[in-house]
């Protein structure tokens, strides 16, 4: 089964009168309230500024398809003074509780207008050798903000190791077996000692939301169209097991999007992944903007048995894509892992 395209494509894009999203809007966050029956969508942009300064925009949407910005003004900036003070990048959201947890991967600098390359865009501050490792390379890493109403943000702190370069961090929308269950692909740990030749998706459980110490490898590159893989939406629970999107980055340098299935008890058990992608880039907003060929997605949700998969694409649209939920499902089980061949 595809992923099928919206024909209203792309539903959000920069607006040139804004001054900080002029430039960029993409890689969404989605979540559905049942009650007011609308989605909610916490989107990555930014201005036309030779820092790329990174913001949170909110919209909202009672169908799923068209979209209306919530305000004028982001909804999440950097902070001041902070570890995210750079940028705010690429959300996830879940809701437990009355609370919704939002990861988001961040920067203690801007990153400057990467597209233009490493000569001409805009270089971070050098900071002195004693400086913390991520300052002094402004790698990512992943954080927490906690909201009731997406007017009123807690940062909570870093969920990260501040060694790593640490993104697509995803939490799982509730406790398995008294737990808290964290997805997230650390750059670095690829290689010799790592069972992955490239980075992947890996695995961590806890007692607390800060206490992710240890982690086990999930998922590696198993197809001709994988190469680097990432974790891309929060796990949606179904009967067969938790269900989630995952991106993998090709040969072509292009982002491809797959499915897998895991173990409602056990996490930790992959039990079916889809051997083909779902979607590939192709239209003109997914091919050019500032990364050619991308299609990432941060964000799902079911409404009526359509699944709707909001995505950024080419690094400066938002889209939409669907497919009816319960088939993919039915499909996704004729996939179990063992069929999995490189």
């Amino acid at each position: 089964m595809k992923l099928e395209r919206y024909s209203g494509n792309p539903i959000l894009k920069p607006d040139p009168s804004s001054w900080w999203e002029s430039t960029v809007t993409t890689n969404p966050a989605a979540y559905y309230d049942k009650d007011k029956k609308e989605v909610i969508m916490l989107y990555r942009a930014a201005g036309n500024d030779k820092y790329h300064k990174i913001h949170f925009g909110l919209a909202k949407s009672k169908d799923g398809f068209n979209f209306e910005r919530a305000s004028s003004e982001p909804a999440f900036s950097p902070s001041e003074d902070g570890h995210d003070g750079g940028c705010v990048e690429d959300p996830r959201i879940i809701k437990m509780g009355n609370h919704y947890y939002i990861t988001y991967a961040s920067r203690h600098f801007p990153p400057g207008e990467y597209w233009l390359g490493d000569k001409a865009r805009y270089k971070y501050p050098k900071c002195p050798e004693h400086f913390p490792k991520y300052m002094r390379d402004n790698s990512s890493i992943t954080s927490l903000v906690i909201t009731e109403d997406f007017k009123k943000f807690v940062r909570a702190g870093v969920l990260t190791d501040l060694m790593l370069d640490d993104r697509d961090v995803i939490l799982f929308p509730e406790k398995v077996n008294g737990k808290f269950v964290m997805l997230h692909r650390p750059m670095q740990w690829c290689g010799n000692g790592y069972g992955t030749e490239h980075p992947a998706i890996w695995i961590s459980m806890a007692d607390d939301l800060f206490a992710f110490r240890k982690s086990k490898l999930l998922m590696t590159a198993e197809y001709d169209w994988e190469l680097k893989i990432g974790g891309s939406t929060p796990p949606i629970k179904t009967k067969y097991g938790w269900f989630a999107l995952y991106h993998a980055v090709g040969i072509d340098k292009h982002y491809r999007l797959g499915a897998f299935l895991l173990d409602l008890k056990n996490p930790e058990k992959v039990l079916c992944r889809t051997p083909d992608w779902l979607i590939e880039p192709q239209e003109d907003y997914e091919m050019n903007g500032f990364y050619s060929g991308c299609i990432f997605p941060c964000g799902t949700v079911v409404i009526d048995d359509t699944l709707f998969v909001y995505y950024g694409g080419a690094d400066k649209y938002v889209g939409v894509a669907t497919c009816c939920f319960s088939e993919l499902l039915e499909e996704l089980l004729d996939c179990p892992v063992q069929m999995a061949v490189k």
